[in-house]
């Protein structure tokens, strides 16, 4: 064998033989190009080899020709690489790269300005006169409830993402000062998910520990002292935003013998639980079963492709939800809100869900885990969260 067809650190051209016939191995950048012909499809050749490319320390994909040699033009040695006559396909091998490489700056950067986005929003909450940088620590315990529900999530996403050792990134969290503060966090998955034992565990681990993490805050916010409406707040407002409760959290207030409201108008909840309210909208909305939600992965892991059909229905599901408002309750906000998800979920069901790459059943004990995960999730939900009331 001539010596370009000896893979520096990847695998043999005799283990791929089998399902792609190598006719020549380049190397560049640390990147390794089998060129020759598959011998089966594109997801029998990725099913077959990506074991063993992982093993190795590499992550593979099947381009054609043009694809590779478009990523050589850069280097302006397409000649070079792959002389004057080039195979029709070429199998790329390129290094996995370690989930965290150096200080995640980036991550560190978004969470400090989250950290101080969800502190401005939370002085309105606790009704803050901002007279300086400290009046931004007033808002603390709202910032701690509404970063922890989410942190935990994601985190809870992040512990099985290495556990079945998938490469992604750390949480990204998004600030902005809306209503909470932020626009939640994201994790991007840069590695393919191996079966879909792991696609369950790393879909239905982040509604669960963020839910237990809800469920705690909640509760501490419950025996939290209410807080006190300023006069100029009851004086000069005409327009209140009230807030819905879905059945967990009424629950949770039942089980614990705490109010969710006061009759007296100088007193409101303590927002800290409003923290738990964001949880669990939150994990509805991450629980419907369409594209790549963690409902969606939960479900496509239980019934394998023929997901697609139930996540099809979502969108006519919430369009239909909202049209029930506008018809029977005249909900305007609620109608807008169902409506702008109804579209998303049109977009999700049109991009698909994840796809493993062994597409092998779960056993029963996770299907069980995914039904109650989902039945928890519409214990979260309430028709109309919020409402904007004249006074």
């Amino acid at each position: 064998m001539d010596e370009r067809r000896t893979p520096a650190d990847g695998p043999s051209v005799e283990a791929v033989q089998s399902v792609f016939q190598v006719t020549d191995v380049r190397v560049a950048d640390d990147t390794i190009y089998y060129l020759g012909t598959p011998l089966a499809s594109a997801k029998e050749l990725e099913r077959e080899l990506w074991g063993l490319f992982r093993d190795a320390g590499y992550d593979v994909s099947l381009t054609t020709r043009a694809q590779s040699a478009a990523s050589f033009d850069e280097t302006g040695v397409v000649e070079d690489r792959f002389g004057p006559t080039r195979p029709q396909y070429v199998l790329v091998a390129e290094p996995r790269s370690p989930h965290i490489d150096g200080v995640p700056w980036t991550n560190l950067v978004f969470f400090v300005l989250t950290v101080l986005s969800t502190l401005l929003v939370g002085t309105q909450w606790y009704y803050v006169e901002i007279e300086g940088p400290l009046s931004l620590l007033e808002a603390w315990p709202f910032t701690a409830a509404i970063l922890g529900v989410l942190a935990v999530h994601e985190f809870g996403h992040y512990v099985m993402i290495r556990y079945h050792d998938v490469d992604a990134s750390l949480p990204y969290f998004i600030p902005f000062p809306s209503l909470i503060g932020t626009m939640g966090a994201v994790i991007r998955m840069r590695g393919r998910i191996p079966d879909r034992k792991a696609l369950f565990d790393i879909g239905v681990s982040g509604p669960l520990a963020g839910l237990g993490a809800t469920v705690v805050v909640t509760v501490i916010g419950l025996h939290l002292d209410p807080i006190t409406v300023p006069e100029r707040v009851l004086q000069g407002s005409s327009t209140s935003l009230r807030f819905n409760d879905p059945l967990l959290l009424v629950a949770l207030a039942e089980l614990t013998g705490q109010p969710l409201s006061y009759s007296d108008p100088t007193l409101a909840a303590n927002p800290v639980i409003f923290g738990g309210w964001v949880g669990m909208f939150v994990t509805f909305l991450n629980l419907l079963p369409v594209g790549q939600f963690d409902g969606g992965h939960i479900v496509r892991a239980i019934l394998g492709p023929r997901q697609e059909t139930v996540a099809a229905a979502v969108p006519a599901v919430l369009f239909g939800l909202a049209g029930y408002l506008y018809v029977a309750q005249e909900a305007t906000n609620a109608v807008v809100l169902w409506a702008f998800w109804g579209l998303i979920a049109v977009g999700l069901a049109y991009a698909g869900p994840a796809t493993p790459i062994r597409d092998e059943p779960i056993d029963r004990r996770r299907k069980a885990v995914g039904a109650l995960t989902l039945v928890l999730g519409l214990l979260c939900f309430t028709p109309v969260p919020f409402e904007i009331l004249a006074a």
